[in-house]
């Protein structure tokens, strides 16, 4: 998967923050030939919110189009545990519903055989046996490991007591202090627009659309229908974001 990504753990630990580090993600699974649609609402009502206790993404196995939903209501560095999660069960083949959490071992074999290849390709055991220093402090260990592969301090958290560093009753009582502390400080974000909707559909499934409209071959209704507004203009500037319109 690494390979096929080009996912590169150096490339990570340059990456400034988690919503970069996340996007390349996308644009990687999209380069590979997936869709990955991420969106925190229903259509574009953002009154209706998708709340990540229930789901945080699913899998839609396919020979000619593979495509991942996130569930964009949840943190950045949760999104790239729940992405790698879902491109997992895309590599099995096996369609799925998840609530993906570094936290949980799931009953289902194929969950967590899909949990343990995330937490590989994101945090893989042996470079963090590496970075890892014992005689630090937990709470500094955990932000800058974060910071260092892009992806949440539970994720961390988990890795470190699968390295045996922590026993199980440390790993629940840090990982329970983990959540309420992101709970508390986790914020929402307005974001650019045309990217957002983009990333709603898929920017491959956008991009297609846009190409197949200009070239006659959709119909602008029907365009706009699929991807969810209703002005030409709008139409254009996603185009532009794209980069297939001038």
């Amino acid at each position: 998967m690494r390979h096929a990504l080009g996912f590169d753990l150096e490339q990570r630990r340059r990456i400034p923050t988690w919503s970069d580090a996340l996007r390349l993600f996308i644009s990687q699974a999209d380069e590979a030939g997936i869709m990955v649609m991420c969106s925190g609402v229903v259509l574009n009502n953002n009154t209706r919110r998708l709340d990540p206790e229930e789901f945080r993404g699913f899998a839609l196995s396919d020979t000619h189009a593979p495509l991942v939903f996130i569930n964009g209501a949840d943190t950045k560095a949760a999104q790239m545990f729940t992405l790698a999660h879902e491109l997992a069960h895309i590599w099995l083949g096996k369609s799925a519903v998840s609530d993906a959490q570094a936290s949980v071992v799931p009953e289902h074999r194929v969950e967590r055989w899909c949990n343990s290849v995330a937490a590989e390709l994101l945090v893989p055991l042996a470079v963090l046996e590496q970075e890892y220093d014992r005689s630090l402090n937990l709470r500094a260990s955990l932000d800058r490991l974060a910071r260092r592969f892009k992806v949440s301090t539970l994720v961390i958290v988990r890795r470190i007591h699968d390295a045996g560093g922590l026993t199980r009753d440390e790993f629940w009582r840090e990982y329970e202090t983990e959540w309420k502390r992101i709970l508390a400080i986790s914020k929402k974000s307005g974001g650019n627009f045309y990217l957002t909707q983009a990333a709603r559909v898929s920017k491959r499934f956008a991009r297609a659309l846009v190409i197949s409209t200009l070239e006659g071959q959709t119909l602008h209704r029907d365009a706009f229908r699929m991807l969810g507004f209703a002005k030409l203009e709008t139409f254009k500037k996603l185009g532009r974001s794209l980069g297939v319109m001038a």
